[in-house]
């Protein structure tokens, strides 16, 4: 920096750099002291400066590079995971993890814990199925009660008034009512 920008970066006073004398100076500190320390101040950012902008280049030049081998952030990021899981399996937190499992499958009250919820599945699924059943045979049996009859026959009649007597060539009422009722009470 030439000294007419002394103390600045990026065109902005940097606090206590050469340029920028403090009104005072901390306790103990000469200002042949204070005029080292900020151009020392001064040349470790210029320093600064230049390794962020090596840093981006060679960050720019890999991702050309990485590029040019077809590699993407994707294909990175996949492999990263496959590299973290892969240490994930041979930590020693895993490896005790998966003894500790395959020791509690192996046991005994594991094989009991099993076979008992593998038979309340099985008696539930045998409940639900009956239950399925009976349900089934109820709104079989409702469907040929008179009640549904009539309120089936109601709703044709309805649907024949509503057509206004044409059907497209379907009767729009019940096969066990030969003509539908023609009247005016309600549902």
């Amino acid at each position: 920096m030439d000294s007419a920008n002394q103390g600045l970066r990026a065109g902005v006073p940097v606090e206590g750099a050469a340029g920028n004398t403090a009104s005072t100076l901390p306790p103990g500190l000469t200002e042949e002291e204070a005029e080292e320390l900020r151009t020392e101040l001064i040349k470790v950012e210029e320093e600064i400066n230049t390794l962020r902008q090596v840093l981006s280049a060679k960050e720019k030049h890999a991702w050309d590079l990485k590029k040019k081998l077809g590699l993407s952030p994707l294909h990175e990021f996949k492999q990263n995971i496959t590299k973290g899981w892969q240490d994930v399996q041979t930590s020693n937190a895993y490896l005790s993890a998966s003894a500790t499992l395959e020791d509690i499958s192996r046991s005994e009250a594991y094989r009991k814990t099993q076979e008992t919820l593998s038979q309340a599945g099985q008696k539930t699924s045998a409940a639900l199925s009956t239950v399925g059943t009976a349900i089934s045979k109820k709104l079989g049996d409702m469907r040929n009660s008179p009640t549904f009859k009539s309120f089936e026959d109601k709703v044709g009649n309805l649907k024949y008034k509503m057509a206004g007597g044409q059907g497209n060539g379907e009767e729009a009422h019940s096969a066990t009512v030969p003509n539908p009722v023609q009247d005016n009470a309600p549902l």
